[in-house]
Order: C-alpha cells, then sequence, then structure tokens
C-alpha cells in the first residue's frame, strides 16, 4: 500500500472516524483506524462494534492495500504535522512508514483481517431525509434518553418515520421530549430506536444542507451522505406507550420568561436536596414563588413574574430536570400547562414560528410540608 495526501485532508478524515473508535477495549483492533488505500481515494474506517464510522477522503494511491493503524497516535501525529503532502507506505500489514516535509515516523499496525466487517445494510430502497430536520430532532430530544442500564429500551430514541412526518421521543420516565418535523421521502412506515451516540455522529459528521440516505438491516441501521457512512445497532425491543403519559386536560397555563425562570431555579436550586433537587413552584396571579426547604442545609425563596390566571397551584419538581428542559427549548417564552400537584406538566415553545412542534415532559415530585 502507498499513497499522498495533502495534511489537512488526512487530518479530516481521521477527526471523523476517530469519535467512533472506543476509548477502552479488550480487543486491540478496536483501538485502530483501518486504513484502505483504493482506486478513488482512502477510506477511513473506526468502530467500536456498536457504532461505525467510514468515510473516503481523495489521495493520489500508486498502491492499493489496507492497514489498520492506533487511532490516538494517528491522529496525534497528523495534527502536529506540517502543512505539506503526507506520503504513507506500508511494507507490510504490520510495518507502516509515514513522511511529511522532513519528518519521519514508523508505526505497528495490526492486519486488516482482524478488523471487523461493517453490517450488511443496502441502500437500494433507502428513505431519504434532510439533514437539517435530523439535526432539529436529535438536537431537541436526545438529551431526554436514560443513562441508566435497568431499562435498556429506554437508554434509545424513538425514531418514527411517516410518509410526511419524522418524530423522534426520548424519556427517562421523569422527563419526555417529543418532536416532531414535516418531512418527505419516506418509502413506508418505519419505528426505530436508535442509540444516542449514534445520533450524535450524525450530528458531528453530516451539514444541515446535506441529504442523508437510511437504510435498515436486520438489526442495523444505515446512513449514508456523499461517501461518509454512519452504521449503529438498534436497541430492539418495544418502546413504552408515550402517548398515555402525555397529558390532555391539563386547564392551568402559565407563560414564562425562559432566561429569568431558569436564572431562578439556579438560584434556589444551590440548597436543594442533591438527591431530589426539589423545588417548590406556587402559581398565583401574576406571580410564580419558589420554595426550598432542605433539613440540615437551610431554606431558600424567590419569585418572579409570570403569566397566570388559573386558580392557584403548587407542585414540586426536580429544578435539574427543568432547567435541562429549559436548554433546549427554542423560544424566550416558554408556555407550561399542569392539572394538579401530582400529574404531569408539560413544557413548550410560546410564540415559535416554527412548522415543527415540540413538547416536553416532566413528572412533579411530592411535596413534603
Amino acid at each position: 500500500m502507498k499513497f499522498t495526501i495533502t495534511r489537512e485532508k488526512l487530518q479530516e478524515g481521521l477527526v471523523a472516524v476517530a469519535a467512533s473508535v472506543p476509548t477502552k477495549t479488550t480487543l486491540p483492533v478496536l483501538s485502530n483506524i483501518l486504513v484502505e488505500a483504493v482506486p478513488d481515494g482512502i477510506r477511513l474506517s473506526g468502530t467500536d462494534l456498536d457504532i461505525a464510522v467510514s468515510t473516503l477522503v481523495p489521495a493520489e494511491v500508486d498502491a492499493e492495500g489496507a492497514v489498520t493503524l492506533p487511532a490516538k497516535k494517528l491522529v496525534e501525529i497528523v495534527r502536529e504535522l506540517p502543512s505539506a503532502a503526507v506520503r504513507l507506505t506500508a511494507a507490510s500489514e504490520q510495518r507502516v512508514s509515514l513522511e511529511c516535509g522532513r519528518s519521519r515516523f514508523k508505526l505497528l499496525g495490526i492486519p486488516r483481517d482482524e478488523f471487523p466487517s461493517f453490517p450488511p445494510v443496502r441502500f437500494e430502497n433507502a428513505w431519504t431525509a434532510a439533514s437539517g430536520d435530523l439535526q432539529k430532532l436529535i438536537g431537541h430530544v436526545a438529551f431526554a434518553a436514560s443513562t441508566e442500564e435497568s431499562r435498556p429500551i429506554l437508554n434509545g430514541v424513538l425514531w418514527e418515520l411517516r410518509k410526511d412526518q419524522m418524530r423522534m421521543v426520548a424519556t427517562n420516565g421523569h422527563r419526555l421530549a417529543r418532536m416532531d418535523v414535516p418531512a418527505s421521502g419516506g418509502r413506508q412506515a418505519a419505528d426505530f430506536i436508535v442509540p444516542p451516540k449514534a445520533l450524535e455522529q450524525i450530528r458531528r459528521l453530516f451539514g444541515a444542507a446535506d441529504e442523508i440516505q437510511i437504510a435498515k438491516s436486520e438489526n442495523h441501521l444505515g446512513f449514508r451522505s456523499g461517501q461518509t457512512y454512519v452504521y449503529t445497532r438498534l436497541i430492539e425491543g418495544p418502546y413504552p406507550n408515550y402517548e398515555q403519559v402525555i397529558p390532555r386536560d391539563n386547564d392551568r397555563v402559565a407563560v414564562v420568561d425562559k432566561q429569568a425562570l431558569a436564572a431562578t431555579l439556579r438560584r434556589v436550586g444551590v440548597v436543594a436536596s442533591d438527591q431530589t433537587h426539589r423545588v417548590r413552584l406556587a402559581f398565583s396571579g401574576g406571580t410564580l414563588k419558589f420554595t426550598v426547604s432542605t433539613p440540615d442545609l437551610g431554606e431558600a425563596n424567590d419569585e418572579m413574574a409570570a403569566s397566570y390566571d388559573g386558580e392557584p397551584l403548587e407542585i414540586g419538581f426536580n429544578a435539574n430536570y427543568l432547567l435541562e428542559i429549559l436548554k433546549f427549548m427554542p423560544t424566550d417564552d416558554v408556555r407550561i400547562t399542569m392539572k394538579a400537584p401530582e400529574r404531569a406538566a408539560t413544557l413548550e415553545p410560546s410564540g415559535w414560528d416554527d412548522p415543527a412542534s415540540y413538547l416536553c415532559l416532566v413528572m412533579p415530585l411530592r411535596l413534603v410540608d
């Protein structure tokens, strides 16, 4: 194998792939990047067995071949090279020399045969989606997925593809995020449960103007745009019926300033319990009052203006869950709907001029007098 490539192009390809390489693994070849010299350039690939990324970058190829090289060291070396042509030559499947200007390196690789093969995903009848729509869905929903291993199905994001709409839903059982965007390009309805880590690769690798093809094999999903591919193992099993928990009869509505609400929650949350982060919110007239009382620590009281004309209501929330939801709200004002202290509340953007629809839900905490 022998090829010449600009340092910038090589670095661009390595950065795209390196994020899929695990930092710790019991299988040494997974710490490596697969470098394949093909007629069109060099294809770089990395995987942790659950997610795989592969991209083709232009290069002058003198001799085709393949080898795997240590990802971390290769990225560090290329990052420090001068801006000049990089020549890489493999004398064997395990000894590779790299030259750039006056710099010379020799690296030990692992034969290509030991590198895992990618899942057999065929793109002939793929769905298509605008990357910008996917970016919007992922950016507003994926944060709500669970990180606990007790219910693996909730560790994924439900992605519903329909003929004229895409929806993503994520929940950890205490908070939920759901977004719909109008879409075209779906050939048939399909539901997938995708790991958030894979969705983050989609956000990172594809530009907002790109068109992405999506194809499914038995238990893998493949994404393709240009010469870059992302493969992910799907999470299998039935996703909970999230529609059942979204309240339809919340009749108490408040509209509050997002920044003011977040600032007050952060302030009073300093003395909230480290376990529950409980904050009491009291809605009455044009005022929202905050109360925190934590034994052995102290108390906090604060208030802010709010648009609310229902019956007075006191309800408790995990301040951290509210703050996290507020971070992803796309408008300056937030519409909060409630029914009773023990019923789920919803948060939605107020005055959002966008074809997408966005709703978050948070379960209340029992108030202790």
